[in-house]
């Protein structure tokens, strides 16, 4: 049995969240009013709507349904350029999709209808993990534009967090090597969670069995015990709140740090040495390592488990080392599991199109180095000379500074049309240029430094 046809029943159960794969997660048939309410909406629109706020007043804004479960917003300049961005969210979320999630990203992302861009965002049509469902979602929400407003001049595709997963894969699927005509003529990724699955959600698995070292309240002993790479059982009634107040008990995170213990102070410390995160992002990153995994691996793969840790050394302050690595929790993946996941998720590199990327590099949520294996996956499928990465010396995730974004879009625009391909020091400098134009008064908006290269993903998460 060949490798591909090994993958491919969980392939088409991760991707696609077929009736198969609800079956296996949840066996009891849902009631009427359950299953009208999982229906997806009819498709509406685009329909006129009030742009947010956020975006221009002068600009027009569009809202509706794809039909296939998903919702959307659309905006379009006053001057427009004629260049489409479509824009793929981060996430994923892991409740039901809600048309406030698009008009959010717009928001968020006001400053590409500011500089001249029209702007599309798809919610995906369900929640939960599966990137190259969400790849599709997006393509169908491009047709939709197109059929309302026609051709545009140019169509960017613009993928941030979990998004840029979701946009290297969809440049591979509709804009592939071998000269085909692609509906897409370049690919913008920011703050990308690249390289698959599997490399972007280690770390998770080592945050909860270091933490349930640590700490032994998730779950506590008087509950249920499962394998925590299961992230949660499904009849589980924990909330974020709930597990928020447990990692307070044990860490004191949420508290001044004066006011922790010696015991929570230590505790924290072991944490963070072993698994490599910010504070600040301790209890999210513990929230997506319960319900995100508890979608992946109980509703997306049926059960089965595509993070391992065996073998894995974790470090620890001076004295714990021998005692954490002898005593936490290991796991080893299901090959199969990995397979899936790794053929929903993790590029191949394969894609025609100019490529740029924008990466904090003290990103708290998705570590910087995955930009280096985004690259090694680049120079693997010979794409590398069509790669030009951008690093900023900035400490967010979701958003980083105005005028950092146009200079992203109109430096590819020039790589497209005129065929001059950007350089980091180049980006920079047109950075600096749009200060004025889309700054703050008096607060520094360029923050790109064009000799900055990140160290390899394993120097950040042990590997496996």
């Amino acid at each position: 049995m060949s490798h591909l046809s090994f993958i491919r029943p969980a392939l088409v159960l991760a991707a696609l969240g077929t009736a198969s794969l609800v079956a296996v997660a949840a066996p009891a048939a849902a009631r009427p009013a359950e299953e009208a309410a999982m229906r997806p909406a009819a498709a509406t629109g685009p329909s006129p709507a009030t742009c947010p706020k956020a975006v221009p007043q002068d600009a027009r804004c569009y809202t509706g349904a794809d039909g296939a479960g998903a919702f959307y917003w659309i905006a379009i300049p006053k001057d427009w350029n004629r260049v489409l961005v479509m824009h793929a969210h981060g996430g994923p979320e892991t409740g039901p999709p809600k048309l406030s999630r698009s008009e959010e990203d717009l928001s968020r992302w006001a400053i590409t209808v500011k500089a001249g861009y029209a702007w599309a965002g798809s919610t995906y049509r369900r929640g939960g993990y599966g990137v190259t469902m969400a790849a599709e979602d997006t393509e169908r929400l491009r047709r939709i534009f197109v059929a309302r407003f026609g051709e545009p001049r140019r169509t960017l595709l613009h993928g941030q967090s979990y998004g840029g997963g979701v946009a290297s894969k969809a440049a591979e699927l509709y804009a592939p090597l071998g000269g085909l005509k692609s509906p897409y003529d370049g690919l913008v990724l920011t703050s990308g969670v690249l390289g698959g699955g599997n490399t972007a959600y280690d770390f998770r698995l080592d945050l909860r069995v270091v933490y349930q070292y640590v700490c032994r309240n998730h779950p506590l002993p008087s509950e249920p015990q499962y394998p925590l790479w299961q992230g949660l059982p499904l009849d589980s009634t924990l909330t974020r709140q709930q597990l928020a107040e447990r990692v307070r008990d044990c860490t004191g995170v949420g508290l001044p740090a004066a006011q922790r213990t010696p015991a929570q102070a230590s505790h924290l410390k072991t944490i963070l040495t072993a698994v490599k995160i910010p504070e600040r992002t301790l209890v999210a990153h513990l929230n997506w390592a319960t319900w995100l995994f508890q979608d992946l691996t109980q509703k997306r793969l049926g059960g089965r488990n595509p993070f391992g840790n065996i073998g894995v050394r974790y470090d620890a302050p001076p004295g714990e080392g021998e005692a954490l690595n002898a005593g936490v929790l290991r796991y080893a993946a299901d090959p199969q599991a990995q397979g899936a996941l790794a053929a929903d998720s993790l590029p191949t590199g394969r894609t025609s199109l100019p490529t740029v990327t924008l990466h904090a590099i003290h990103d708290p949520t998705a570590f910087v180095e995955l930009e280096d294996a985004y690259r090694r996956i680049r120079t693997a499928a010979g794409t590398e000379g069509n790669l030009v990465q951008t690093f900023a010396d900035e400490r967010e995730h979701s958003y980083l500074s105005d005028p950092e974004y146009p200079a992203l879009f109109d430096a590819l625009l020039a790589w497209i049309d005129r065929g001059e391909k950007p350089t980091p020091a180049g980006l920079a400098e047109a950075c600096r240029r749009l200060e004025p134009r889309y700054g703050t008064p008096g607060k520094p908006g360029c923050h790109l430094q064009p000799d900055w290269r990140p160290q390899p993903v394993e120097t950040r998460v042990p590997a496996r």
